[in-house]
């Protein structure tokens, strides 16, 4: 079956400014790309700072279609393409920066090193909400600090996108979690399966105390960033390893250098910016498809369901923070029942 010369899409023309629903050229895969249909697509809170003209470092210029998650079909097969056939469900993190397009439209071709298979039993919108989380996460304790068996780590931000994740990894790793968060989110970071910390009311002392009997924390994973950071420095035990997802202000390393801990900063942009490295981010989603079937790793959704027309919704509920759980926008499906 042939397909149209053009697709539909959301394309956002200026910050702030409402999508604009358009026919666009239908993309053509190139050497190394396969053509997608996409499903699903998730939204991050990067998405709603890159719409507002507030992520520079994004590097997404306009006007251009947002989206960095996807789950689909693949089409169609570039030059040189042998991992992937057409027919087969894929997921990925695969554009929306760096001027590749993002997948808040009907078809995209990606590169195909950024994509791996979509577990059986992975319902599309479930695919869509993992890549860009899991990359984070897994980067940051596997890649970055080596955690293994038997080790304290410390989650900061457990009820996050990334941080609910980086609680289910360290776990299938054999760690033995703590997280911070707020008291609203207590029941969501003990459902992942980690200890409990209200930052609001403990100190980094008190909690260090009580979880780890003073010896400091193996590993600390901080997804809030700022003051979260400096007091990370405070929680890592003597040669430990502090990593960031938001390590981008000033900070005083004395605490850490005293540890003589090390620190990582984790930018999962890099791939999508520079080229380099991104068969990694293939790799990490395959084994992450290994954890799903096992048991061992599950996104947490919300139950709210958003197309392309109503994308302003769901960055709203981003905004307003009354999403409960990763938002996804239902993209083919929604336009193929709108056609009939």
């Amino acid at each position: 079956m042939s397909l149209p010369p053009f697709m539909t899409a959301a394309v956002l023309t200026a910050p702030n400014a409402p999508f604009r629903i358009e026919q666009v050229a239908l993309p053509v895969a190139a050497a190394n790309q396969v053509l997608v249909r996409v499903k699903a697509s998730g939204v991050n809170p990067l998405d709603l700072k890159i719409y507002s003209g507030e992520a520079a470092h994004a590097r997404h210029p306009l006007p251009g279609t947002l989206g960095m998650d996807l789950a689909g079909v693949i089409e169609g097969v570039g030059a040189s393409v042998t991992q992937f056939r057409p027919g087969d469900e894929v997921f990925g993190f695969t554009g929306g920066v760096g001027g590749v397009q993002g997948s808040l439209a009907q078809f995209a071709a990606v590169d195909a090193d950024l994509l791996a298979l979509k577990p059986v039993n992975l319902g599309m919108r479930e695919a869509a909400a993992l890549p860009l989380v899991v990359i984070t996460a897994w980067e940051g304790l596997v890649d970055r600090a080596g955690i293994s068996a038997g080790q304290t780590v410390l989650i900061h931000g457990g009820a996050g996108g990334v941080g609910h994740v980086a609680i289910q990894i360290a776990r299938a790793f054999g760690g033995t979690v703590s997280a911070t968060g707020a008291a609203k989110d207590k029941d969501i970071i003990e459902h992942a399966g980690a200890t409990f910390i209200d930052y609001a009311e403990t100190t980094v002392s008190d909690y260090v105390a009580r979880h780890t009997a003073g010896r400091g924390f193996d590993v600390v994973y901080d997804t809030v960033g700022g003051a979260t950071l400096d007091a990370s420095f405070s929680a890592v035990a003597r040669f430990g390893h502090v990593v960031s997802a938001l390590g981008w202000g000033t900070h005083a390393l004395a605490p850490l250098s005293f540890r003589a801990a090390s620190y990582s900063g984790v930018f999962t942009l890099l791939p999508l910016l520079t080229g380099e490295g991104r068969a990694r981010h293939g790799e990490i989603l395959r084994e992450a498809a290994k954890l799903y079937h096992a048991g061992k790793l599950a996104p947490r959704l919300d139950v709210h369901r958003y197309a392309l027309h109503t994308i302003t919704d769901a960055y709203d509920a981003i905004r307003s923070k009354t999403a409960s759980g990763k938002i996804v926008i239902d993209v083919t499906d929604d336009l193929e029942g709108h056609a009939s």
